[in-house]
């Protein structure tokens, strides 16, 4: 089964209603969003069935992920080196709180990924959430108009279900508010996964390298035939790179070639679709998806259309 720009709503079936964007201003700011707004005051009805875990270092003075997930009423842990576990339980419900072997291995976020996909495949769980330190918060869109809540993260349970339908997306996650305005299709096939992650743990490959870590584990699971799924019908609220301290502002990002060497990087274990482009003054990968196009959805039985 492929998937064109008209078959998400044979897919979409039993979840939340989808109304497509316009990129016409006056006819978007018409749109009734008085069922949305009401949707993001109401409070979580469902909590996620699969674990969330917040990646974080260096940040526990400002804890935009976790106090997000708290209001939501969201249930998560923080993840955070030995050496910082202290200054965390000053400051957070040390219940709240996964404390890692080790500290600073100089390989930015990549031990503490892979620290968490053993730590919830040996819990047992199907899947495990990994979220980045610097959403500060999420929300519902219709039509092209964002809305954000503060209480309801049913979202969660709902990108669950979902993809709980079929069995080969190995990455789902929430697409950035800031990219949403024009979105026709309450999901993506296929394309890169960042910050807000689902993981199918019996995935095959581990985190690896230390910059575009997102981007490479996609390419490795779209390159296996696999899907990867980005949600739009919800987002999250990303902090743009390096506008906090903390994280890797201050290790990964820091004393670079305006991120040359990130893209390089990824060019060099992905050369057949990664080229390096100069754009916004300084460096960025470029990704070739169409190749994975034709990557299909393998529904489970009780979801075959």
């Amino acid at each position: 089964m492929s998937m064109t720009d008209f078959e998400w709503e044979k897919e979409w079936t039993g979840m939340p209603a989808f109304t497509v964007p316009t990129r016409d201003t006056k006819l978007r700011n018409s749109i009734d969003v008085s069922d949305t707004v009401a949707l993001a005051k109401k409070s979580t009805s469902k909590q996620p069935k699969y674990p969330v875990y917040v990646i974080s270092k260096g940040r526990y003075d400002l804890q935009k992920t976790a106090e997000a997930l708290t209001g939501l009423g969201v249930e998560y842990k923080v993840v955070v080196e030995k050496g910082e576990y202290g200054l965390y339980a000053e400051r957070s419900d040390p219940k709240k709180l996964l404390k890692l072997p080790f500290d600073n291995l100089g390989q930015g976020s990549i031990p503490a990924r892979n620290w968490v996909l053993d730590h919830a495949r040996n819990s047992g769980h199907k899947r495990h959430w990994i979220l980045d330190d610097n959403l500060s918060g999420f929300g519902y869109q219709k039509g092209g108009r964002r809305i954000n809540t503060k209480t309801n993260g049913d979202m969660f349970r709902e990108c669950e279900d979902f993809v709980d339908r079929y069995s080969n997306v190995r990455l789902a996650g929430m697409r950035y508010r800031f990219h949403h305005n024009y979105v026709k299709s309450p999901f993506y096939l296929n394309t890169r996964i960042y910050s807000c992650i689902l993981v199918d743990n019996s995935l095959r490959h581990r985190w690896r390298g230390k910059f575009n870590e997102d981007t490479d584990l996609s390419l490795r699971v779209l390159k296996d035939g696999d899907c990867t799924m980005l949600f739009t019908w919800c987002y999250c609220n990303k902090a743009a790179s390096l506008s906090m301290k903390g994280g890797n502002t201050d290790t990964v990002y820091r004393d670079t070639d305006e991120r040359k060497e990130f893209a390089e990087s990824l060019r060099s274990q992905h050369p057949d679709v990664v080229s390096v482009v100069r754009r916004y003054n300084r460096w960025h990968h470029q990704v070739d998806y169409s190749g994975f196009r034709q990557n299909a959805l393998s529904p489970l039985d009780e979801f075959e259309r």
